[in-house]
Parts: C-alpha cells; structure tokens; sequence
C-alpha cells in the first residue's frame, strides 16, 4: 500500500498520514508513505517520518516512489482535494492501476478517487483518521499515532483557537489523550524548535507589511533571494501569513512567497470573508473559507499588481465583516 499527501505537507497532511500508515502496519500491512515534496524539520520528530519517501529526492526517493505505486495495491490520498497538490507526482497515481481512496476534510473534491471519504465539516483530516480506526479496531490505537493525530487536530484549528473547534474536536481530542501523548511535548516540538535563522526570516517579513485599510486588507512578501539570505528551509514560512490578521482592523492578509519560478500565496481571512473563493478564482487555489492558498506562474511584481487590481472587486464584502 502506498499513503500520500499534498505537497509542502504540513502537520495534519504529515500527522494523518503516518497515523494512517502505523494502523494499516498494525493490519498487517505493507505501506510506504511517499511525500510529493521535502519534510519540514518541525516535524521530523513524528514516528515514522525518517522512513517517509521524498519524491523530489533524484538521489532515491523518487525512484522508489514511483517503484511503490507500480507495485502498490491501494492508494491512500490524505488530506488533499485536489490531484494538483501532489506537485509532478500525480501523473504517477493518475497513471496508476491501484484503487484510491481520498480521506480529506477539504471542499470540491476533484473526481480521482476510486473511494471518497469527505467531511468538510472537520477540522482536520485527522479528525476523520481517528474515526476510521476508531471504527475499525480502536484497541490497536497507541502514543505514537494518538501524538501524531492530536499534532494535525491542534494544528489545523490554530491551537483550539478557530471556529473549527467544535464539542467533538474537544472530546475527540480527550479521547486521545488517554494514551498518554505530553501536549506540551507535541506543541513544543511544533512551534518552538526552530533555528534562528527562521526568527531572522519572520522579523523580516514582518517589516515588509503593507496594510491597506480601505479594503482591511494587509499583505507581506518574500522574495527568492530574501530565502536564500536567511536559509530558508521547508515549513520555515508556515504561520507567516497569520500575523497579518493582528493588524487592527484587517480582515484579510496574504504572503507572497517567491521560489521554482512560481510565487505561493498563502491567504488568511476571518468571519464571514471567503479566500478560499477569492483563491479559486484568480490564483488556481483551494482550501478553506479562511485559510487557503493559491499560486501565480506570474514574476512576484506582476502577481501583487494582479492582487492589487482585483481588490476593488472586494471592497464592499471585506468592509462589510464585523472582526
């Protein structure tokens, strides 16, 4: 069996999926868990993660990926919607004569799978993860996927922060806590483990801050070269974007994001005010109605300029929302 993610996994797609692949083991299993891009360091601390194949890696990884999904009997896409978030390895599962099964917690599900489990109403994929083994076999539960499980419910709802955290977030996450996972141990491991150079980085990006209050509306942007400067690794721009929305009176922010000849969107929003459709229809992207993403094969000058010009479109529902 092979389990996969979206690209530039973050700790619900990683979480999940290691969780996923630890209980099939546990069947009896054979599975190999293949990420279509590097792991971000914060989460190499997850069981299972040193053995996860890395596509993008010529010097390996991708040859054993594309190995695996010849040879793999079922597919599992996690925490996905969309096959384009599996970056140059979806023609490879396009391709593949395996049954899918997405399990994902995203909108619009695009119609590659062979079997859907969907609920937009989650707050994590990992929150439907623990329902299937719960379903299935729950005495095979233990630390190790209960830790990697609570890793993507906690991060994917801000910390128990957004309206996302419904009654059954919280009791579900009670559930998991009966086999001993240390939450300050997860958190820690998270959120602060990272080098200085990445502090150096968001100190940065803070200072590149536009706001634009007639449309409650702040951007910040990373160029290729400011990367490079500071040594950016994989995952060292997550949470970037969320700084925005602590501007008083903003309701929308974005990051800009230059590298590989593309520039990445990340957006955030709050109440009522939708990126997620704000993403699909100017920027090729996705997600959820207040944290979604996008891309633009535009230079980061012209792909602001695009951002910029479509604001007025906006203008009337962004000063509509009550913070």
């Amino acid at each position: 069996m092979v389990v996969t993610m979206h690209r530039d996994p973050d700790a619900d797609a990683m979480g999940s999926s290691l969780a996923w692949a630890a209980f099939l083991k546990k069947l009896g299993h054979t599975v190999i868990v293949i990420s279509p891009t590097e792991i971000p360091e914060n989460l190499k601390w997850m069981t299972g993660s040193a053995d996860v194949l890395n596509f993008e890696d010529r010097k390996g990884g991708r040859a054993e990926s594309i190995q695996a999904i010849n040879s793999a009997e079922w597919i599992s896409c996690l925490d996905f919607s969309s096959i384009g978030r599996l970056k140059d390895l979806a023609p490879f599962i396009t391709r593949s004569k395996a049954p899918v099964l997405v399990i994902d917690h995203h909108l619009d599900p695009e119609p590659f799978a062979t079997f859907l489990v969907s609920d937009v109403t989650a707050a994590a994929t990992a929150q439907i993860i623990y329902r299937c083994i719960r379903e299935w076999d729950e005495s095979l539960m233990d630390t190790e996927i209960a830790e990697c499980l609570y890793a993507g419910i906690m991060t994917d709802t801000g910390s128990f922060r957004h309206n996302n955290t419904t009654r059954e977030v919280h009791l579900l996450v009670a559930d998991l806590m009966q086999y001993q996972i240390e939450v300050d141990k997860v958190h820690r491991l998270i959120f602060d483990n990272s080098p200085l150079s990445r502090l150096h980085l968001l100190g940065h990006s803070l200072s590149t801050i536009r706001v634009l209050p007639e449309y409650r509306t702040s951007f910040m942007t990373l160029t290729h070269k400011t990367l490079e400067d500071f040594q950016s690794n994989t995952g060292d721009t997550d949470g970037i974007v969320n700084y925005g929305l602590q501007i008083e009176g903003v309701v929308m922010t974005a990051l800009f994001i230059e590298r590989n000849n593309e520039v990445k969107i990340s957006f955030r929003s709050v109440a009522d005010f939708s990126v997620r459709e704000l993403a699909h229809a100017h920027f090729e992207g996705g997600g959820h109605k207040n944290a979604s993403g996008g891309r633009s094969n535009l230079s980061l000058s012209a792909t602001i300029e695009k951002f910029l010009g479509i604001l007025p479109h906006y203008q009337e529902q962004l000063n509509a929302v009550k913070k």
